[in-house]
């Protein structure tokens, strides 16, 4: 089984989908097991999902910004 570190160290490249079966097989393990390391990869991808939203140009309101991809977040992912 991976350890903390060795999942850290695969975590971009497993949500690039760049992992081979056999790597993609031991992060899963890993993760079934490991509620940290689950918790880890959610904030990965919940970071990709805020990167892909945010636009290309500088932004004159930031505050604007952030309360529209909170709001899209909410929408997205009720608690």
């Amino acid at each position: 089984m991976l350890t903390c570190k060795e999942q850290v160290a695969r975590s971009s490249d497993y949500l690039d989908g760049q992992l081979n079966f056999r790597e993609k097989l031991m992060v899963r393990h890993h993760l079934m097991f490991c509620p940290n390391c689950r918790r880890f990869i959610r904030q990965m991808r919940l970071m990709q999902a805020t990167l892909k939203a945010m636009p290309h140009e500088p932004v004159e309101d930031v505050d604007a910004l952030a309360e529209r991809l909170a709001e899209q977040r909410r929408k997205d992912k009720p608690l």
